[in-house]
């Protein structure tokens, strides 16, 4: 498994207009974009290969079974 590159997110005053609030929001959908807080939370503790597998598993099942209920919905099918 390779490491991921360090990533550096930043935003400056100049970019948002001199605004604190909305370069707080564009710091966080940046840092939320990147993955940096579900990444840390992810590797706080350890993983079993079988377990990553198995929510790995879960996770797509429920993306397919939303995805369906979407499609089913702009199709009227009930």
């Amino acid at each position: 498994m390779s490491k991921r590159r360090p990533v550096n997110v930043e935003v400056t005053l100049e970019e948002v207009g001199g605004n604190a609030s909305r370069l707080i929001r564009r710091f966080m959908k940046k840092v939320k974009k990147e993955r940096i807080i579900e990444d840390y939370l992810d590797k706080r503790f350890y993983e079993k290969p079988s377990v990553k597998r198995r929510k790995e598993n879960l996770k797509k099942l429920r993306n397919a079974q939303k995805a369906e209920r979407e499609r089913n919905t702009r199709l009227n099918i009930k």
